[in-house]
C-alpha cells in the first residue's frame, strides 16, 4: 500500500482537509479583476463595442477604493489531498466572491463570516468556512498606486464631467444584475467641500489604508459553528495585545492532522487558541448532520414564505435568492436543501454565486443560486434572463414572488400551524423577534479586550483536567515541560515566561483542585447552543415527518422487473420505476395537486432509483434512514392503504430526537490531541499585533504523525486489499460503472458551474451542455407524454403498463409549458416581460400582422363567395393561422399574465395539433431569431432545432383537450351548419327552426335560426367537449317538412369540428312524425393536413346511430339490412363491454356515457336490433309500423286487462312491472316534446336502463299476446331463451349508476 494512499485515506476522516489564505499578492500588486471583467468583455464583443478597457477592469468613474481587485491564494495547506483536490480558483473566487476590498481607517472594518460550498460532478459536496478581515496595507508600493487611482480619478471628474448616461439602453438582459453588484459612486459635485470629499477618498500621506484578507477552512461536513468558532479564536489571536499561548501553527497543524470527524452518533471535542469547541454528528438513523441555523432561515423568511420557498424546491423550480450578506445567502440555501429530506436537489447549486458567474442565471435549467445585492438596489428594478419558472426570495426585505400555476403544499394551514408551536416552545416568535445577526463572531471586534471576550470560554479551557490545559501561558509551559525533555531549550523558553521547573508541581495542584469545583457546570454560550440544536432537529423533524406521512406506503408502488443491477442499468431510460397513476389513485383528493406534480420531479426519480438499486449496492444514507422511518411509524400504527386519509398527523418524536442532541453534548465521547509545539526553527512564527503572519508550510504541508493516523491508515489498508480482492470477481466491472453513472445522471443538468476556468471558451461549452440538456429532457418529456396518453396500446407496443388520470395529464403538460420557456429563455439578446416565449411571439405578430391583414383584404371577396356558394352543404374552412391563435389568446380577459397567456397557446396548439408547425413557422423567421437570441441559443442550434420540432411533431398522435378542459369559464365562438338532403327535399322550410347544442360542461340553450339560413355564429361558454344537438322546428306554414342529413358545429378556437349524424325527416305526415330529434355528435379527424403526424390519432367518439338505423330498417330504397341473430347477440355483448368498462376507469378520464348509451354502435342501437328482429314493420297500402306503437298496444292491453281483473291475480312483483311500464310510457306521451315515435321508444330503452326496470319489462313484453300479432315467429323477442339470456345480460349494469345527459331527459319527470 503506498504512502499516498494511506493519507489519502487518514484524509477522509479529517476534520478539515485544507487551511486557506486569500488576499493581496504584494509581489503582482494592483491587478484589476479579470473574472469580474469576464462577462462584460463578453457583453462589450457581443454589442459591437470596443472591449479593451473593459477587458482590462479598468472602471474609472468609480471610486478605485470601490474597484474590483484580484485576490488570490496567499497560502493554502497541505498541497493537496487526493480524496479531495484543490480546487485554487474555485475556491480563490468563492473566499472572496467579488476581489478584494479596500478600506481607510474613515471605512467600517468589522469582520465577516460566510460559508459556501463546492458540488462536484458526482453530486458530493465539500464545505467552506471563511473568516474576512481588514489588514493595514504596509507595502509602499501598494500605497502609492492607490493614491496614484484617486488622482487620476479625481482628474477625470474635474476634466470631463459627463452627466448620468441615461440612453444606455442596454442590449443584454443582464446588465442591470452587472450594474447591481457594482458599487458606483455618485458623480462629485464641484461645490462639494474638500472635507467631503477626503472623507471618500484616500491620499497616502494622511489616511491608513487596509485591505480585505481571507481565512478559509475547508470541511468534508458541514460543520459550520465549530469551524466558525475556531476562525474567529485564529483572528481574536493576531490582534489581541498578549501573544497567543502557541504558534499559529500548532493549532492549524491540530485541525489539520490532529483532529477526527466525529464518529455517527458521537460528540468531539477539540481545542481553538483560547476555547474548546464541541461538534456532534448525528447517528446513522438519525436525520444527517445540518449545522446551520434554522431559526435564523425562517426568521429571515417567516413561515409562510419558507414554506412556499420549499414547494418551489420540491417542485424544481428555479429559486434565486438575493441578500447583500454572503452568509444569509448561504445559510437560507442550505436551510432549504436541509428540510427536503429525504430527497436531495439535483441541480445546480450555487449558493453564492460570483460575479463572474453572472451569465449562469441564463442557464434553462432548475437552480438554486444566490446573488448578492448591494445598498440601495431595487430589487424590482432587475430584469432576470427568464421569470416564468423563477421564484424570487428578497432575503432583506423579507420578500418572496412565486411562480403562477403553484400548487400549495398539502396541509399547509395545519403544517405552519405546528411549525409555530415548536418555534414558540424554545421562545422564538417569527412576528416579533428580529432577525439574527450574521455578519460577525461576539468577540470578532478586535477593540474588544481579549480577557472580556474569554472569561468563560479561556477559564474552561484552562481547567480541562484530562487534557491537562493550563491558564495563558502556563499551558504552554506544562505542556513542553511534559513533552520534551531538551533542558537548553526548556531554560530559553521559561526566560521568557517567567515560569520555572519547580512550578510544575504547583500547577498541577491547582488545575485539579480548581477543575473539580466546575464539573458539569454548562455555560451560558453552550446552553444557547444546546437550545438552538434541539430547535434544529425538531423543526426538521416535522418537515420530515410530512414526507413519511405522504410516502408511507411508497414501496408498494415501487416497479422492480429487472433480474439484476447491471440489466436495470442498461435499459434505465425505457423502465416505468414507479407506478404513478395508481400511487395518485391512493392519495388524499386534497395532496393530488401538488403530488402528480412533485413525482414527476429529477429528486423524486433519484430517490426510487436508489430504492431499486439497494436490493443490489448498500442502501443511500438517507434512503436507509427514511425507511427506517417508516418502518418505526407502521409498528406503532398500522394503517392499511386505502384508509388513507387528508387529516394533518403531527410529529410524535419530538421529543425524542432533541434529547439525543442534548444526551450526545453532555456527554464528550472523543477529545482530539491537543494543540502542541511543533517542530520549528526558533524565531519563526514571528507575533506581530493586527497581521497574519507567514506560516512555516515544511510543518503544515505534512502531518500523519500521530498514533491516529496510522490507525486510520491501516484500516484504509485493509478496505483497499478487500477492494482489489472484489475487483477481480467481476470482470466486467469497467462496463457496469460505465452504466451505472450513464443511469445515475439520467435527466441531470450540470451541478454547478465550473469555476477554475472561465475563459469564453469554457462558457460555450457550459451552454453547449445546456442545449443537449434540454433537448435530452424534450424528448423524454415528449415520449412520456404518448406513453401515457396512448395506455393500451402503449402496452401492445412494449412500453410498460400505463394508465393516465386527467389531473397527471395536466401535470405533465404543465411539465412541458416549463421546458418550453426554458427554452426561449436560453441565450437571450434582451429580456423583455416575464415569458420568453411570448416576448418573441409578440415580436412575430408584429411583424406578420400587415401583411396578414393585407393578405386577408384582398381574399375576402373571393371567400365570401364560395362560403355563400358551399355552406349548404359543407363547413367553411378555417386556416391554420399563429397569429389568429394569439388574438383568441389575447382576448381572454381572464388570463392576466404574460406566462399565462404564453401557456394558454401553448395548450391551445397541442389540442389543434399545431404546436410543431407553430414553432416551425416562429423560428422560420431567422432575422428575429438572430436579433434576439445570442450565437450559443438553443433556437439558433439548427440540429438540434429540428430534432426538437420532430419530437414536438410526434405528440400529434393523440388527441388532447387541455384546452378545452382547463379554461372552462371563457366564452368561446361556435358555428353552426346545418346539412340538409337536397335530393329528397326542400333546401329550405317555411316553419321557424332552432338548436341546442350540449356539452360536457353546459349546453347554449335553445337559439332560434333566421328562416332560410343554415348557417349561424353565437359566442357561449366553453361548453367542453360537444355531446349532443337538439334540432327541430314549429311546424309553421306549407312546407314544414325538412329532411336533415347532419348537423355540423365547430368550435371556431381549437377548430374542433363535430358531425351529428341525422338523416331523418322532421315534420308531421312523414317518417316517424317528430318535429324534434336529439342527435348523437363525432369528432371529425382533420384531413388533408400537410403533417403526416396529425392523420394518426386516437380512436373517434362514437355518432349517432340514427341515420345508420334509418337506412337499415326502413330504407328509402326499400332494401334492408337484417343482421343475424348471433350479429345482435354480439353488439349487445360489445355495447355492454363498453359501458362496464367506462366505469372501470378513473372518473376524469371517463368519456361521455351518452355516446355509449345512444351512439353508433350503442346499448341502445343493439337493443333497437334485438327488437326490430322479425318484428313486421311494413304493410302492404298501409302506413309503417313504428316499436312504438307496439309497446303503445301492449300498454293498452296491460290497462284493458287491468281493468278487467286479470292482472289482480299476478304475481306482486310483475304487477309492479305491469305499472312502472305503463307509468313510463303514459309519461313519454305526455310529455310536451314532439320527438317521434324512434325518438320515445329510444327514451324508453334509455330510461329502462338507468331505472334498472328494462330486464323487469322483457318478461311482460315476451308473454303479452300481442307479439304473436306484430312479430314473426323466428323473432327474438319470442324467444324466450334469447328473452332471459338478454335480461341476464342487462342486470350487470345494476352495479353502476347509469346518468343519462338532461338533452335526453328533458321534460320527462319520472
Amino acid at each position: 500500500m503506498s504512502g499516498s494512499s494511506a493519507a489519502s485515506g487518514a484524509a477522509l476522516c479529517r476534520f478539515a482537509h485544507y487551511f486557506v489564505v486569500c488576499g493581496i499578492d504584494i509581489e503582482t500588486g494592483l491587478e484589476p479583476d479579470q473574472l469580474t471583467a469576464l462577462y462584460h468583455w463578453l457583453e462589450a464583443n457581443r454589442q459591437g463595442r470596443e472591449p479593451d478597457t473593459t477587458a482590462r477592469g479598468e472602471h474609472f468613474d468609480q471610486s478605485p477604493l470601490k474597484r474590483t481587485f484580484k485576490s488570490k491564494v496567499l497560502a493554502h495547506y497541505p498541497k493537496n489531498v487526493e480524496a479531495n483536490p484543490f480546487d485554487q480558483d474555485a475556491v480563490n473566487m468563492l473566499c472572496m466572491p467579488k476581489g478584494l476590498s479596500f478600506r481607510t481607517q474613515a471605512g467600517q472594518r468589522d469582520p465577516q463570516f460566510h460559508s459556501f460550498i463546492i458540488t462536484k460532478e458526482d453530486g458530493s459536496r465539500t464545505y467552506g468556512f471563511v473568516h474576512s478581515f481588514y489588514e493595514e496595507v504596509t507595502s509602499p508600493q501598494i500605497c502609492s498606486a492607490m493614491h496614484t487611482l484617486y488622482q487620476l480619478h479625481n482628474a477625470g471628474h474635474t476634466s470631463s464631467n459627463p452627466p448620468p448616461s441615461s440612453s444606455s439602453s442596454s442590449s443584454s438582459s443582464m446588465d442591470s444584475l452587472a450594474s447591481s453588484l457594482d458599487e458606483v459612486d455618485p458623480p462629485i459635485s464641484s461645490s462639494a467641500s474638500s472635507s467631503s470629499h477626503a472623507a471618500i477618498g484616500y491620499d497616502s500621506s494622511r489616511d491608513t489604508l487596509y485591505v480585505s484578507k481571507a481565512l478559509c477552512l475547508i470541511s468534508p461536513m458541514p460543520f459550520m459553528h465549530a469551524c466558525r468558532h475556531f476562525l474567529s479564536q485564529l483572528h481574536r489571536a493576531i490582534t489581541a495585545a498578549t501573544t497567543p499561548p502557541l504558534p499559529l501553527e500548532s493549532y492549524i497543524h491540530n485541525i489539520l492532522f490532529e483532529v477526527p470527524l466525529p464518529a455517527p452518533g458521537r460528540t468531539l471535542k477539540f481545542y481553538g487558541v483560547y476555547e474548546p469547541i464541541v461538534c456532534q454528528r448525528p447517528g446513522l438513523l438519525e436525520l444527517p448532520l445540518a449545522d446551520f441555523p434554522l431559526t435564523e432561515t425562517f426568521s429571515l423568511l417567516g413561515l409562510e414564505n419558507l414554506v412556499q420557498v420549499f414547494t418551489c424546491t420540491l417542485l424544481e423550480m428555479q429559486i434565486l435568492l438575493y441578500s447583500q450578506d454572503y452568509q444569509r445567502l448561504m445559510t437560507v440555501a442550505e436551510g432549504i436543501t436541509t428540510l427536503l429530506f429525504p430527497f436531495q436537489w439535483q441541480h445546480v447549486y450555487v449558493p453564492i454565486l460570483p460575479a463572474s458567474l453572472l451569465h449562469f442565471l441564463d442557464a434553462p435549467v432548475p437552480y438554486l443560486m444566490g446573488l448578492q445585492s448591494t445598498e440601495n438596489t431595487d430589487p424590482s428594478k432587475l430584469e432576470l434572463p427568464q421569470e416564468a419558472n423563477l421564484c424570487f426570495v428578497d432575503i432583506d426585505n423579507h420578500y418572496i414572488e412565486l411562480p403562477e400555476d403553484f400548487p400549495l403544499f398539502p396541509n399547509k394551514t395545519e403544517f405552519i400551524q405546528e411549525l409555530s408551536e415548536v418555534l414558540l416552545s424554545f421562545g422564538v416568535s417569527l412576528d416579533t423577534g428580529a432577525p439574527p445577526q450574521t455578519c460577525s463572531n461576539p468577540g470578532d471586534n478586535p477593540s474588544t479586550s481579549g480577557r472580556e471576550h474569554t472569561t468563560v470560554g479561556l477559564q474552561q479551557l484552562e481547567d480541562d483536567v484530562l487534557n491537562s490545559n493550563l491558564a495563558g501561558e502556563e499551558q504552554n509551559m506544562l505542556e513542553l515541560l511534559q513533552g520534551n525533555a531538551t533542558l537548553e531549550r526548556l531554560q530559553a523558553l521559561t526566560k521568557c515566561t517567567g515560569v520555572t521547573v519547580a512550578h510544575v508541581g504547583a500547577l498541577r495542584a491547582g488545575i485539579k483542585a480548581h477543575g473539580t469545583d466546575r464539573q458539569g457546570v454548562r455555560t451560558e454560550v453552550e446552553e444557547e447552543e444546546l437550545s438552538y440544536a434541539k430547535l434544529n432537529v425538531q423543526l426538521r423533524e416535522v418537515f420530515a415527518n410530512r414526507f413519511t406521512t405522504m410516502f408511507a406506503d411508497y414501496e408498494a408502488f415501487v416497479i422492480q422487473s429487472a433480474p439484476d443491477l447491471e440489466s436495470w442499468l442498461t435499459n434505465r431510460e425505457q423502465m416505468h420505476n414507479f407506478d404513478k397513476a395508481s400511487f395518485l389513485s391512493d392519495q388524499p383528493e386534497p395532496y393530488l395537486p401538488f403530488l402528480s406534480h412533485f413525482i414527476e420531479t429529477q429528486m423524486f426519480a433519484t430517490f426510487i432509483d436508489n430504492k431499486i438499486m439497494s436490493q443490489w449496492e448498500e442502501k443511500e444514507p438517507l434512503l436507509r434512514v427514511f425507511d427506517a422511518r417508516i418502518d418505526k411509524t407502521r409498528l406503532y400504527n398500522v394503517r392499511t392503504p386505502s384508509l388513507r386519509t387528508s387529516t394533518y398527523q403531527r410529529c410524535s418524536i419530538l421529543h425524542e430526537s432533541a434529547q439525543a442532541i442534548e444526551q450526545r453534548l453532555m456527554k464528550i465521547d472523543h477529545m482530539a490531541i491537543h494543540p502542541h509545539l511543533l517542530d520549528m526553527k526558533i524565531g519563526q512564527g514571528k507575533y506581530e499585533q493586527g497581521f497574519f503572519p507567514k506560516l512555516q508550510a515544511d510543518v503544515l504541508n505534512s502531518g500523519l504523525t500521530n498514533k491516529w493516523s496510522h490507525r486510520t491508515a491501516t484500516a484504509q489498508q485493509r478496505k483497499e486489499r478487500h477492494r482489489q480482492q472484489t475487483k477481480h470477481l467481476n470482470l466486467e466491472k469497467d462496463l457496469k460503472e460505465k452504466y451505472m453513472q450513464e443511469a445515475r445522471s439520467l435527466g441531470k443538468s450540470l451541478r454547478q458551474p465550473k469555476l477554475s476556468d472561465l475563459s469564453p471558451a469554457v462558457i460555450a461549452q457550459t451552454n453547449w451542455k445546456f442545449v443537449e440538456g434540454l433537448l435530452k429532457e424534450c424528448r423524454m418529456k415528449t415520449k412520456r407524454m404518448l406513453v401515457e396518453k396512448m395506455g393500451r396500446e402503449a402496452v401492445e407496443l412494449g412500453h410498460g403498463d400505463a394508465n393516465i388520470t386527467g389531473l397527471e395529464e395536466n401535470t405533465l403538460i404543465a411539465s412541458l409549458c416549463d421546458l418550453l420557456e426554458r427554452i426561449w429563455s436560453h441565450g437571450l439578446q434582451v429580456k423583455q416581460g416575464k415569458s420568453a416565449l411570448w416576448s418573441h411571439l409578440l415580436h412575430y405578430q408584429a411583424r406578420e400582422e400587415k401583411l396578414e391583414q393585407q393578405q386577408t383584404d384582398s381574399q375576402l371577396s373571393h371567400v365570401s363567395e364560395r362560403r355563400r356558394s358551399e355552406c349548404s352543404t359543407m363547413m367553411p374552412s378555417l386556416g391554420v393561422s399563429l397569429t389568429q391563435d394569439m388574438r383568441h389568446i389575447q382576448s381572454m380577459s381572464k388570463i392576466k399574465t404574460d406566462v399565462g397567456r404564453a401557456r394558454a397557446w401553448i395548450r391551445l396548439s397541442l389540442e389543434k395539433k399545431l404546436l410543431s408547425q407553430h414553432f416551425k413557422q416562429l423560428l422560420s423567421r431567422q432575422a428575429l431569431t438572430k436579433k434576439l437570441y445570442k450565437r450559443y441559443a438553443f433556437l439558433r442550434c439548427e440540429e438540434e432545432k429540428e430534432q426538437f420540432l420532430f419530437h414536438l411533431l410526434s405528440l400529434n398522435a393523440v388527441d388532447y383537450f387541455c384546452f378545452t378542459s382547463v379554461f372552462t369559464t371563457i366564452m368561446i365562438p361556435y358555428r353552426v351548419v346545418i346539412i340538409p338532403i337536397k335530393m329528397l327535399s326542400n333546401t329550405m322550410t317555411t316553419s321557424n327552426p332552432w338548436v341546442c347544442v350540449s356539452g360536457e360542461l353546459r349546453d347554449s340553450g335553445i337559439m332560434q335560426i333566421p328562416k332560410n339560413v343554415l348557417e349561424m355564429t353565437f359566442d357561449c361558454q366553453n361548453m367542453g367537449k360537444l355531446t349532443t344537438v337538439q334540432l327541430g322546428h314549429d311546424n309553421a306554414g306549407l312546407l314544414a317538412k325538412w329532411l336533415v342529413d347532419c348537423v355540423m358545429v365547430r368550435n371556431e378556437i381549437t377548430a374542433h369540428t363535430y358531425r351529428f349524424p341525422c338523416g331523418r325527416w322532421l315534420g308531421k305526415g312523414v317518417g316517424d312524425g317528430s318535429l324534434e330529434r336529439v342527435l348523437i355528435g363525432e369528432l371529425l379527424v382533420p384531413s388533408g393536413d400537410e403533417d403526416c403526424g396529425k392523420s394518426c390519432r386516437t380512436p373517434p367518439m362514437q355518432g349517432s346511430p340514427s341515420q345508420t338505423r334509418r337506412t337499415s330498417i326502413t330504407s328509402l330504397s326499400g332494401r334492408a339490412y337484417k343482421p343475424t341473430s348471433a350479429q345482435i347477440h354480439e353488439a349487445i355483448g360489445e355495447a355492454m363491454n363498453n359501458i362496464i368498462k367506462h366505469f372501470h376507469k378513473p372518473e376524469k378520464e371517463r368519456g361521455s356515457l351518452t355516446v355509449l348509451l345512444c351512439g353508433e354502435n350503442s346499448l341502445v342501437a343493439a337493443l333497437e336490433q334485438f327488437f326490430h328482429r322479425g318484428f313486421k314493420s311494413a304493410r302492404l297500402f298501409q302506413k309503417t309500423v313504428f316499436l312504438w306503437d307496439f309497446v303503445e298496444k301492449t300498454v293498452a292491453y296491460m290497462e284493458s286487462a287491468d281493468q278487467m281483473g286479470d292482472l289482480q291475480e299476478t304475481a306482486a312483483p310483475l304487477g309492479m312491472s305491469c305499472q312502472s311500464l305503463c307509468h313510463y310510457i303514459n309519461t313519454i306521451n305526455s310529455a310536451p316534446r314532439n320527438i317521434g315515435k324512434d325518438g320515445k321508444f329510444q327514451l324508453l330503452l334509455c330510461l329502462g336502463v338507468r331505472d334498472r326496470l328494462l330486464p323487469q319489462w322483457l318478461p311482460l313484453l315476451l308473454d303479452c299476446p300481442v307479439v304473436l300479432l306484430m312479430y314473426e315467429e323466428t323473432a327474438l323477442l319470442r324467444d324466450r331463451v334469447a328473452v332471459i339470456g338478454l335480461v341476464a345480460v342487462l342486470e350487470t349494469l345494476h352495479d353502476f349508476p347509469i346518468t343519462l345527459d338532461s338533452s335526453l331527459t328533458k321534460g320527462i319527470d319520472l
